[in-house]
């Protein structure tokens, strides 16, 4: 790692990701971190450990982010924790949510606040509520669908349930928990208060008491009252009533009486409709609307994360939402607690750039202060944000913290240079890489493989312009509906566009948003850079084509607004608007591309799910080695200290799978034999359902290419074939529903999905006649044995090529997981300690190239990768200067097998280094029959190095060889044959002097 001294500036050199949660807490991680440090990581990746909801596998459905998630451990395990970290010269970039907060809990008090108090909430401000939606109904209430049933048939079973305690009345829905209005309290309490006063007599101190109580109920300003001064009296008096309220009814046994008995009728009895009316009306006066979960699709009016009713966004473009959210966290930065930040989902913030550069002057001014080791003196805190953006302004590349954050780039897609970040968290690199090991030279034939097959010849571009539109329709119709409204709201105001109807409006908007070509773009002013522009003229045009009928104006209306191409006459107050509703739009393209793209045209567009993968294009088959020596070149000038990832918790398929699935761009004709066969075995184990037989042809290619991926290493032994089973249902239940052809989460086909399971179960059954399970366990050998070699390869350019390489937990050894949860399990750290410590035993015991050929033998335990780690992130480590600035430079390869090999060298004065990483397995190892390995493998094939002499001599890292440098045809040459005559990859470190600069 590099470490700035003045800022405290941390640069990782390799990354760990650990997901935290109920099975994976602190003490857990700090008994693993000597093994990561051992290993050679520096830095620990940690995932959100905030307060999230109750059994939250993954920490993203924060409740509260001032607080450390009791679940993943108390203040002394965390205190542990760190000072373990601390202990081992490590790091830790911490994983954070800035987007949105779990709706779900009623540990969030600041959404609980706005569903008591509505408007007139303290924290009204801090969610994306559209308080004047277009279903006039909602008016200053919010929609929460989480009911599974038609709402009046959840009524009148009871399981909506009135409850009172601590002076406090409450809805209950199963797990749920949801706060009532304070002033409709009175409906309850004033119910049958004529049968109390007759018990109690009006005069009574306790019915007084309650009467006083009623009266300070009515006279609580509205929950729409929005003047601060009113807002503070409501907030301060309600609690009042509260105490004062539980005071009375713990003290007085007939006022518990009176409130008891009409809970219990308010929550009606069953059989007896008219008994729920009192429930119902009570319903109808709370700030909340409860309703079935599917209405959210067309209804809903709060900004959500993706089409995740549950997790409500929040609004980070307010000061006080970011000072709140931010408040403990900047506090373990200036403790030296969190020495970087991995920003989650940023495309979904109002203003990215704005964000990020709030951010590192938040971490900046932390970090001074813990400089000066001073108490924070709140009077210099707007002092240090001046300065900082003083010198943010005379350089704009300053960058206090190590900040990554979550996009996805498309093709020919930059980072936005106004993010004052280090890099995007590694996706573009996890396609990249992967890609290399796909030959594009069979791209024709894989085409028609898939095509042949599935009875259909698909366009992704089409499939993905499809299923943008259907997400749109369907899951996130109320999004688009409300961005409608406000578009026709702008076209009211100019007499050249106020024919445009709403309908035609939301038409044109849904067609612009289908062919937008990003994410999104990033409009925060009224400058519109050329970036930007180029993009919305796109998606307008496409639009445009493709519907002749649809009025041009309309289209031409959405790109001037969406460019900001105002008309002479508008005034400051309608720029402002329609700079909000570009703003706006920009906040929603990006779920529809996740949402349309990511999780459903990736398991509708089949034809090599390897290329299936977040960040990825799978039109793109396949990149040459130039392309590759390309793109690293390029980032090692723009963004040296990108993070480098090739399995994340949000990955599809982990590397491991990939690199296996990637075996089959070599072998077309092999693969179409067998699908082919498995298809005619497999035949007669599918069942008809309405018509269509289960699965249908594209669901069962998707299917074998999983098997291939994620086939145990050694089915027979555990968990053996039956867990195996289990987990390619649940990952065909998924990929059945995400592609939303033949069933979807939001309508299950129940029977279609139960016949495909049944596909699943016979065809992986062990029993007498099943034909396939035989024929594909000899199949899958090849790519096995490939993709172990493929992987080996992949991880090697990781740990070497520019950028910070991130290492996703497990996956030092094979991992075959597929999209989550199957990703998300416990890691098995005591195996992975023990391998290692027997691989660093044997090492020494025996000598490395023993060791090699024995972790070869044995490939399939995972050892070799592991050993691979070990000695590559440790070499890395001890020279980080070569890594973190050393330059990049491609290596010509000669020789019959040059199209086989990738091979670069980095240098940084008189310290260089040379990669040797093989690719396209198959011809290599004949077909699977010997190892890559040798002249018999090698041939002619050999390495110039133009910089250095003849005599040189490099030492391979892996296998303790040495290697000199020869002369070949006038040229320093050194023969890939005996460099890899061992081990499958190389990391050659040159000794000595006598090279030229580089």
């Amino acid at each position: 790692m590099e470490r700035n001294h003045f800022t405290g500036l941390r640069i990782p050199s390799a990354t760990y990701r650990l997901q935290f949660n109920g099975g994976f807490g602190f003490s857990a991680a700090a008994d693993t971190l000597p093994y990561l440090q051992e290993l050679g990581i520096t830095d620990v990746y940690a995932a959100p450990f905030f307060k999230a909801k109750a059994g939250s596998t993954h920490g993203y459905d924060i409740v509260d982010h001032n607080v450390i998630n009791p679940e993943v451990g108390f203040e002394e395990d965390f205190d542990l924790y760190i000072r373990r970290i601390s202990e081992l010269g490590m790091g830790q970039i911490l994983d954070i949510v800035p987007n949105h907060m779990c709706l779900e809990s009623r540990d969030n008090r600041w959404w609980m606040d706005v569903l008591e108090n509505g408007p007139g909430s303290i924290y009204n401000n801090f969610f994306d509520i559209e308080w004047y939606p277009v279903k006039h109904e909602l008016m200053n209430k919010v929609l929460l669908p989480i009911l599974g049933d038609q709402y009046g048939a959840i009524l009148e079973n009871q399981e909506l349930q009135l409850g009172f305690e601590q002076g406090s009345f409450h809805l209950h829905y199963w797990e749920h928990r949801f706060p009532l209005v304070p002033q409709t309290y009175s409906s309850i309490l004033s119910h049958r208060l004529e049968i109390l006063a007759g018990i109690l007599s009006s005069e009574h101190p306790d019915y007084e008491e309650l009467l006083s109580i009623l009266t300070a109920l009515e006279h609580l300003p509205s929950y729409t009252e929005r003047d601060r001064h009113k807002v503070a009296e409501r907030c301060r008096e309600k609690e009042i009533i509260k105490r004062r309220l539980d005071r009375l009814y713990r003290e007085s046994p007939r006022v518990r009486e009176h409130i008891d008995g009409n809970v219990t009728i308010f929550n009606g009895e069953k059989a007896v409709p008219g008994s729920f009316d009192l429930l119902e009306k009570l319903l109808r006066d709370q700030v909340y609307r409860i309703s079935h979960w599917r209405v959210a699709t067309e209804e809903i009016n709060y900004r959500r994360f993706f089409d995740i009713n549950s997790l409500g966004a929040i609004r980070m473009e307010l000061q006080e939402v970011f000072s709140e959210t931010h408040r403990f966290l900047f506090s373990l930065i200036r403790e030296g607690k969190v020495t970087g930040l991995r920003v989650d989902h940023a495309d979904g913030l109002y203003n990215p750039s704005e964000y990020f550069r709030n951010l590192q002057s938040g971490c900046f001014l932390q970090l001074c202060l813990k400089a000066v080791q001073g108490e924070e003196p709140v009077q210099e805190e707007q002092v240090m944000r001046d300065y900082y953006k003083e010198v943010l302004g005379m350089d704009p590349k300053f960058k206090p913290f190590y900040i990554v954050g979550e996009k996805i780039l498309t093709k020919g897609e930059k980072l936005p240079e106004d993010w004052p970040i280090f890099s995007d968290t590694g996706y573009g690199f996890a396609n990249l890489v992967n890609a290399l090991f796909i030959d594009n030279r069979n791209a024709k034939a894989v085409d028609a493989i898939y095509s042949r097959f599935t009875k259909t010849r698909m366009n992704f571009q089409d499939v993905a312009y499809e299923k943008k539109k259907l997400v749109m329709q369907s899951s996130m119709a109320s999004e688009i509906n409300t961005l409608g409204h406000h578009l026709n709201t702008i076209s009211e105001k100019n007499r050249h566009t106020r024919d445009f109807t709403l309908n035609s409006l939301v038409k044109a908007l849904v067609e612009v948003i289908a062919f937008f070509p990003v994410y999104r773009t990033y409009i925060n002013s009224f400058d519109v850079a050329e970036r930007d522009r180029q993009y919305i003229e796109y998606a307008v045009l496409k639009a445009k084509r493709k519907n002749p009928a649809t009025n041009v104006s309309i289209f031409e209306f959405i790109r001037d607004v969406l460019m900001l191409r105002f008309p002479e006459s508008i005034d400051s107050h309608q720029r402002r608007e329609w700079l909000d509703f570009t703003m706006r739009f920009q906040q929603l393209t990006g779920p529809v591309m996740a949402k349309g793209v990511e999780d459903t045209a990736f398991y509708v567009y089949n034809r090599l799910v390897s290329l299936n993968e977040v960040g990825g294009n799978p039109e793109r088959f396949g990149i040459t080695i130039e392309a590759f020596h390309g793109q690293n070149i390029e980032r090692s000038k723009a963004r040296p200290h990108s993070m480098l990832a090739t399995s994340t918790h949000d990955t599809k398929r982990s590397e491991d799978v990939r690199a296996r699935i990637d075996v089959l761009s070599e072998i077309p004709e092999l693969w179409r034999e067998a699908v082919v066969r498995w298809s005619r075995f497999n035949r007669k184990s599918k069942v008809v359902v309405e018509g269509q037989a289960a699965p249908d042809r594209n669901e069962e290619y998707l299917l074998y290419q999983t098997l291939l991926g994620a086939w145990p290493l050694d089915p027979e032994k555990d968990p053996g074939l039956e867990s195996f089973r289990l987990r390619i249902r649940t990952y065909m239940l998924k990929a059945l529903r995400e592609a939303k052809v033949n069933t979807s989460w939001i309508s299950p086909n129940v029977l279609y999905e139960d016949a495909v399971l049944l596909f699943v179960d016979t065809i992986l059954t062990e029993r007498a006649g099943n034909q396939f399970m035989g024929d594909f366990g000899r199949f899958q050998q090849l790519s096995s044995l490939c993709g172990m070699y493929n992987s080996l390869s992949m991880t090697l350019l990781k740990i070497t090529s520019p950028g910070v390489p991130d290492f996703y937990q497990g996956t030092e050894i094979w991992d075959l997981s597929l999209v989550d949860p199957d990703n998300r399990g416990q890691v098995d750290y005591a195996r992975r300690k023990t391998m290692l410590a027997e691989i660093k035993k044997q090492e020494v015991r025996r000598g490395q190239l023993a060791l090699v050929g024995d972790l070869l033998e044995r490939w399939r335990e995972g050892g070799i990768k592991l050993y691979l780690l070990y000695k590559a992130l440790n070499f890395r480590r001890s020279s980080r200067e070569l890594f973190r600035g050393g330059k990049y430079l491609s290596i010509e390869v000669k020789g019959s097998r040059h199209e086989n090999l990738c091979a670069f060298e980095r240098c940084a004065g008189e310290e260089t280094v040379v990669v040797l990483a093989p690719r396209f397995f198959v011809g290599l190892t004949d077909g699977g029959r010997r190892p890559p390995l040798g002249s018999e493998t090698w041939g002619d094939t050999s390495l110039v190095l133009p910089f250095d002499v003849p005599g040189s001599i490099y030492r391979n890292v892996f296998t303790g060889q040495e290697h000199v440098v020869r002369e070949g045809e006038g040229k320093p040459v050194l023969p890939v044959g005996e460099v890899l005559s061992a081990f499958p990859v190389a990391l050659l470190a040159r000794s000595g002097s006598g090279r030229q600069d580089c």
